[in-house]
């Protein structure tokens, strides 16, 4: 059973040689832009498989010389994958950890419990699975006495430099560009200290946390410093969420706005991505500018979008002198003109465009993105949470229902820990008053509302704990019923097609979660087998590699591929939208759904039943903006940059990109 299909979804349009040079010269045509040495993989598991050979290697070298190997190691989910392999090499090529010293980079203070703290994370992924010996094992006391801080922290410096240093770090960046937890405007000079968490800063933190409001005031982390004495840097960054500070890491200037950009001056420091974090590269996404590329559709449209962007012409109005300014001399050269280029993509783009996602009938469909027949057809849309349905793709929702589809909505997660504990305490009190009202007597009901209200308001404490299955219940029914009322009015008229699929992987109760399984799959096979859909749509976000929406897309992909042999299935479509926060970019679009005005109000409407996600939901992210707010801004962006390149002006477009079965 394959799991990880969606690590090969950007391998359609990149040509290995532009990640992986065939020899020493490409190598440096393709990265004259890059400051920094940068290895690119095929997927996450490729890249972390490489540093865990690395580190391996390091650990062996030294044992051999009876020496130590002291690593300092990050917390967090981007190491996660490297841990693993780790593990597997201990347990299974007889790896040992007995030579090695580790110190953890950082740690949350002050911790209501060690146990809600980054070191037992540490111990959870790596440590605990090792023979390494505990005296070995050095790293910041989160509950340690506030005046004892400063002298812990320059002990700590110390105890590295009696050791003989750090031999190889190993480091994640965050999306602002912090290493370790060093922001931007840290000196140089900066070492191991308390900083306090801020902005940015702890809504990244809080992806470790139940919530924002759950994460500590600070972290004592490792400085520049610190990182720029280690003898070997390397830095991993993993999906499309973290390609924009990767690009000005690699090849922007060195400045301490940007912290990651420092390791531009340090002699043995590398980056190792997947091909999504690398999106922004130069020799990824506008190879023309540094070799001879190899010319297809997508790549010419990329090219051509790129170009009326920089010109601020549409497309119709680009000259051979546009083209020959900027790079694209080669499209003149196997076109002939500038007017052959853009006609082509012009009708290329336009033909995107339907108001009809699920096919028109009786209509000539060789230019359109889906089928006229069958119709009606039965449709399945594949929501990670129960939202995304209608924040994603509200308006194609709609308009399939409205278009006399069959369609269902599946919901694979309860997404219940995306729900505050006032919410739950509101629906308890509300509950207990109906109770008051209607069995005045005292009932089970009451009874159990009245203990999760005291549990919630009173008792609860840590938050890093798993949550009580009573508890989960309740938000997991909060969201069931919200998913319900907001498929309704989007246009589901039969309750039997609105499943709640609960995939097992996501039922932990805490926001660690599960490794995808057997069960998560069959799931979502059994489905599909029971609906023989003709039309599946699936979130095909990519930008955060361990997130929920991640782990949905490769459960449907993985039950996609085991029934790809059906009959039914080969007459299937599967359309892949994005979540709140980006656009499939215009390259990729192969189905563009115009949104009206007043569509787009009453996508509005469906976002807003969702009320315990409308502004207090723990999982909002960085961005401000509420969820509607960001799928308006999102749809409207896209509807603009359509006209921009001249085509019809619409209000909103929402964008899918067909996934077609390996």
């Amino acid at each position: 059973m394959k799991t990880n299909l969606s690590s090969q979804i950007t391998l359609k349009r990149i040509p290995t040689r532009y990640y992986r040079p065939e020899n020493a010269y490409e190598n440096s045509v393709l990265t004259r832009l890059e400051k920094i040495s940068t290895d690119i993989y095929e997927s996450i598991d490729g890249g972390s498989l490489a540093i865990a050979k690395e580190i391996a290697e390091g650990i062996r070298s030294k044992q051999k010389e009876n020496q130590q190997y002291v690593l300092a190691l990050p917390g967090g989910r981007s190491p996660l994958t490297v841990y693993k392999e780790l593990i597997r090499m201990h347990k299974k090529e007889g790896l040992s950890f007995a030579n090695v010293i580790v110190f953890v980079e950082y740690e949350f203070y002050p911790l209501v419990t060690a146990s809600s703290g980054n070191l037992a994370s540490l111990k959870d992924a790596l440590l605990n699975h090792i023979d390494i010996k505990s005296e070995h094992i050095n790293a910041p006391d989160g509950m340690m006495p506030k005046d004892a801080i400063i002298n812990f922290c320059r002990e700590y410096e110390k105890k590295i430099e009696e050791v003989g240093g750090i031999d190889y770090m190993l480091l994640g960046v965050g999306q602002n560009s912090n290493i370790m937890f060093n922001p931007s405007g840290t000196p140089l000079s900066a070492r191991t200290r308390l900083v306090l968490l801020e902005g940015a800063a702890r809504k990244e933190a809080s992806r470790t946390f139940p919530s924002i409001d759950s994460v500590p005031a600070g972290v004592i982390t490792m400085g520049i410093s610190t990182m720029m004495n280690a003898k070997t840097l390397t830095l991993m960054a993993w999906g499309e969420e973290k390609a924009d500070i990767v690009a000005r890491t690699v090849e922007g200037k060195v400045t301490d706005a940007v912290p990651s950009s420092l390791l531009q001056n340090h002699l043995q420091a590398k980056l190792v991505i997947d091909l999504s974090a690398g999106y922004h590269l130069t020799r990824i996404s506008n190879p023309w500018l540094v070799t001879s590329c190899e010319w297809d559709n997508k790549q010419i449209r990329r090219a051509i979008v790129w170009l009326c962007q920089l010109t601020g012409k549409p497309i119709l109005k680009l000259t051979n002198k546009d083209y020959t300014d900027h790079g694209l001399g080669e499209l003149l050269a196997i076109y002939e003109s500038a007017y052959n280029v853009n006609i082509k993509i012009f009708n290329d783009i336009q033909h995107t465009i339907t108001g009809w996602p699920g096919g028109k009938p009786n209509a000539d469909d060789s230019n359109r993105p889906e089928r006229a027949e069958p119709y009606p057809k039965r449709v399945i849309v594949f929501s990670p949470h129960p939202d995304d349905d209608v924040i994603s793709m509200g308006g194609t929702f709609r308009r399939l229902c409205d278009q006399k589809h069959d369609v269902y909505v599946a919901y694979q997660t309860s997404g219940n820990i995306a729900v505050g504990d006032e919410e739950v305490v509101r629906y308890c009190e509300y509950l207990r008053d109906v109770s008051d009202k209607y069995s005045p007597e005292g009932s089970t009901i009451k009874e159990v509302a009245e203990d999760i209200i005291h549990y919630l308001t009173v008792e609860k404490i840590d938050k890093g704990q798993p949550e009580r299955k009573d508890v989960l219940f309740m938000k997991g029914t909060i969201r069931r019923e919200e998913a319900r009322h907001g498929a309704r009015h989007a246009g589901i008229k039969n309750d039997d097609h609105i499943r709640f699929l609960d995939l097992p992987f996501y039922e932990t109760g805490t926001v660690k979660k599960n490794d995808l399984s057997e069960a998560d799959v069959k799931i979502i096979m059994n489905l599909l087998q029971e609906v023989k859909p003709h039309q599946i749509f699936v979130a095909g976000d990519l930008a955060d590699p361990h997130g929920t929406h991640k782990v949905c897309l490769d459960a449907a992909l993985a039950a996609i591929d085991e029934l790809k042999g059906e009959e039914w299935m080969k007459h299937c479509r599967i359309w892949m939208y994005r979540g709140a926060w980006a656009e499939w970019e215009m390259d990729h679009i192969e189905m563009a759904v115009p949104i009206s005005p007043e569509e787009l109000l009453l996508k509005r409407s469906s976002i807003l039943k969702h009320q315990s996600q409308a502004e207090s939901a723990p999982f909002l992210g960085d961005d401000e903006r509420l969820f509607w707010q960001r799928a308006e801004d999102r749809n409207r962006a896209t509807a603009e940059l359509y006209k921009n390149l001249g085509l019809a002006s619409y209000e909103a477009i929402e964008a899918f990109v067909q996934y077609k079965p390996l």
